[in-house]
């Protein structure tokens, strides 16, 4: 059995939460309050951040990424990396855009500064940093269409970690209702078809104390 330490609005948490059931593994999910600095899971992440994933024979696999790799190495049954060398490039490409780029300019601007930064006791949100993620967000929204124009998914043909890191992202904000979904129907209908995935809506059952998702937030036909 497979332990994973895990936050539900971390989107990093829920693309490694997603590429499990969708490969099908079962796994021992264990809600850590990275807030509270547990020195115990300090021991397993000396960064203490999550996800942690605790594999077989004992290791322990800290990071949304490195998970990732672990698992396509470990499960290659279902791959979620591409097949030749161009197309995993790609996947590897779009994945560090989203929690690269797509995290920095929004991510970071709009759920840390409205969630966890109360969970941390950092006080009150930045409204100029929010501002920013959601100008920002609007030309993210925008690339995704414009990959998707001459793509069947984000990557190529086929589903891969790459539409995987971008929805579990997108997923994270929709919870706090800000996407304007009418911005850019190709990416509301790509969002919806990931949505509608049985991996997916075990996500959407997630609940933040003292946040609640709007109506649509679980709805794939949003």
């Amino acid at each position: 059995m497979l332990t994973l330490y895990h936050t539900p609005l971390s989107p990093a948490c829920r693309k490694v939460r997603i590429m499990l059931t969708e490969k099908e593994l079962n796994v021992d999910l264990i809600e850590e309050d990275v807030w509270q600095r547990r020195l115990d899971f300090f021991k397993l992440n000396p960064s203490g951040e999550v996800p942690v994933l605790m594999g077989e024979g004992g290791i322990v696999v800290c990071g949304g990424y490195a998970i990732s790799e672990y698992l396509e190495e470990m499960y290659p049954e279902v791959q979620f990396f591409g097949n030749s060398l161009e197309e995993k490039a790609e996947v590897r490409r779009l994945v560090e855009w989203f929690d690269g780029n797509f995290n920095q300019e929004v991510t970071h601007n709009m759920l840390f500064e409205k969630v966890f930064k109360h969970l941390y006791g950092y006080g009150e949100p930045s409204s100029e940093a929010i501002r920013a993620g959601k100008r920002n967000l609007s030309y993210h929204l925008d690339y995704i269409a414009h990959l998707l124009s001459h793509r069947n998914w984000l990557a190529g043909d086929y589903l891969t970690l790459a539409d995987i890191t971008a929805a579990a992202h997108l997923s994270c904000l929709d919870y706090l209702g800000d996407i304007d979904w009418d911005l850019q129907q190709a990416t509301r209908e790509w969002y919806a078809l990931i949505k509608s995935r049985p991996s997916f809506r075990y996500i959407m059952e997630d609940r933040v104390t003292g946040f609640r998702p709007p109506a649509h937030y679980a709805d794939p036909d949003f």
